[in-house]
């Protein structure tokens, strides 16, 4: 049986907050756990859109804070597959500021290893991805290579 593939905009996930005065460190920045927090939801909607099943989160490689966030910015998460291994799935997340004009200013970037579980929790096969755009294939090329460095890492103990 031939494994199914879905379109990497198929599980496409965007979602924005507003930066409220809870969300603040002691700095008055946005707090990098809430962050976190949000952007592994998206990277969870992601994933499971994409495999149809429950997640779960097993790592998260390059979470780069590129620029802070202050109370009353408006942030816009957008998540993407961008590779898959045969039960897991790796996802960007990218992490903008949005100012009142509709610009946006990139603030985090993070990839997710993320595994399909099925019913009783162990890891499940997931769907392929169709790859259609030249961003999406360049996007593939550089997920086997993390990939190959995770599981270097793993390796060694990291």
């Amino acid at each position: 049986m031939d494994r199914e593939v879905r379109r990497v905009e198929d599980s496409y996930v965007e979602t924005m907050h507003i930066v409220r005065p809870n969300h603040l460190n002691s700095a008055g920045r946005l707090f990098g756990g809430i962050l976190m927090e949000w952007i592994d939801e998206v990277a969870g909607l992601v994933a499971k859109r994409h495999a149809k099943s429950n997640i779960t989160t097993a790592s998260v490689d390059n979470l780069r804070f590129l620029k802070g966030a202050y109370q009353g910015d408006t942030l816009v998460i957008i998540g993407k597959i961008t590779y898959v291994g045969t039960t897991s799935m790796e996802v960007r997340v990218d992490t903008y500021c949005e100012n009142l004009i509709g610009e946006r200013r990139p603030i985090n970037r993070a990839y997710f290893t993320m595994v399909a579980l099925d019913q009783n929790d162990k890891p499940m096969p997931v769907p392929g991805i169709l790859l259609e755009t030249e961003v999406e294939k360049a996007e593939w090329e550089n997920g086997k290579k993390r990939r190959a460095n995770r599981m270097m890492r793993k390796e060694a103990g990291f």
